[in-house]
C-alpha cells in the first residue's frame, strides 16, 4: 500500500481530513494523520510557525518510518510540506497541495490576521467560536493570536521565495478551487511555473474551506497523481 501523510491547514486539525483519509484507504492508500502543535488540543511548543511545523512533520516521518512517503497538504499544510522539501531533499516523495496561499503581502496578512480576532468571532459568528473551542480546547483564542502573528511573519520572511522554490526537486501537484476567495489562480500558476517539476489542477465549484471540498473527486485526483510513475 502506498503511504500518504495528510496535513491540515491553519486553525484546523487532523479530524478535518478523516473523510479524505477514508476515501484514500478505499483506493488502496495507507494514510497517516497528525495535528500540528497548538492545533487539535495538541500542546503549544516554544515556537509556532512554518519552521516549527516543518520540524514536527520531519519528526513524524522519522517516528513512523515514512521517508519517501507521499504528502498531501491542505492550505498551510501544503506550505509546510514544500518548506520541508526545500530544507531536507529526499525526505518526502511527491507532494500535492490544495488551497495553499503563497502570495503573502503585509497588507494581505494584516487583513487575514484581522479576521482572527476572537472577540469579533464570538460576537458575529458564535457558532464558529463554538467549533473552534470544541476542536482546539480552551486555548483556541491563543491559537488565533499565534496564527495571526504567523501570517504577518510569513509576509515578512517570504519563506517560499523563488530561490527556495527552485531548489525543490520532488514532484509537486498544486491544487486550487475555482471559487477560492483567499487563494488566487494567478499566485498558484506563478508557483507552478517556478517549481522545477510541477503540475496543477482546479476543483470546480470549490471554495477555500476544506469542509466544502468534493472528497470523492479530490481522492480520485490524488489517486491518479500519486500512482502515476
Amino acid at each position: 500500500m502506498k503511504k500518504i501523510i495528510l496535513l491540515h491547514g491553519a486553525i484546523g486539525a487532523k479530524d478535518q481530513l478523516l473523510f479524505l483519509s477514508e476515501a484514500l484507504q478505499q483506493k488502496g492508500f495507507e494514510p497517516y494523520l497528525f495535528s500540528f502543535s497548538g492545533h487539535g488540543k495538541m500542546p503549544f511548543q516554544s515556537e509556532f510557525g512554518i519552521a516549527q511545523f516543518a520540524n514536527e512533520l520531519a519528526a513524524f516521518i522519522a517516528e513512523k518510518k515514512l521517508q519517501g512517503a507521499a504528502v498531501f497538504g491542505y492550505s498551510m499544510g501544503g506550505y509546510v510540506a514544500l518548506y520541508l522539501a526545500a530544507q531536507k531533499p529526499n525526505l518526502i516523495g511527491k507532494i500535492a497541495t490544495l488551497a495553499t496561499k503563497f502570495d503573502w503581502t503585509v497588507e494581505g496578512a494584516t487583513k487575514e490576521a484581522g479576521m482572527l480576532n476572537p472577540n469579533t468571532i464570538l460576537e458575529k459568528v458564535p457558532q464558529f467560536a463554538t467549533d473552534l473551542k470544541q476542536r482546539h480546547g480552551e486555548e483556541w483564542k491563543q491559537l488565533l493570536a499565534q496564527t495571526a502573528l504567523m501570517m504577518q511573519e510569513m509576509a515578512a520572511q517570504q519563506l517560499l521565495n523563488k530561490e527556495v522554490l527552485r531548489s525543490i526537486t520532488c514532484p509537486v501537484l498544486l491544487g486550487i478551487g475555482d471559487s477560492d476567495k483567499m487563494v488566487s489562480m494567478n499566485e498558484t500558476r506563478t508557483i507552478f511555473e517556478t517549481l522545477p517539476v510541477a503540475n496543477m489542477y482546479v476543483l470546480p465549484k470549490t471554495k477555500h474551506p476544506i469542509e466544502g471540498v468534493n472528497v470523492a473527486l479530490l481522492a480520485s485526483v490524488l489517486e491518479d497523481y500519486f500512482n502515476r510513475i
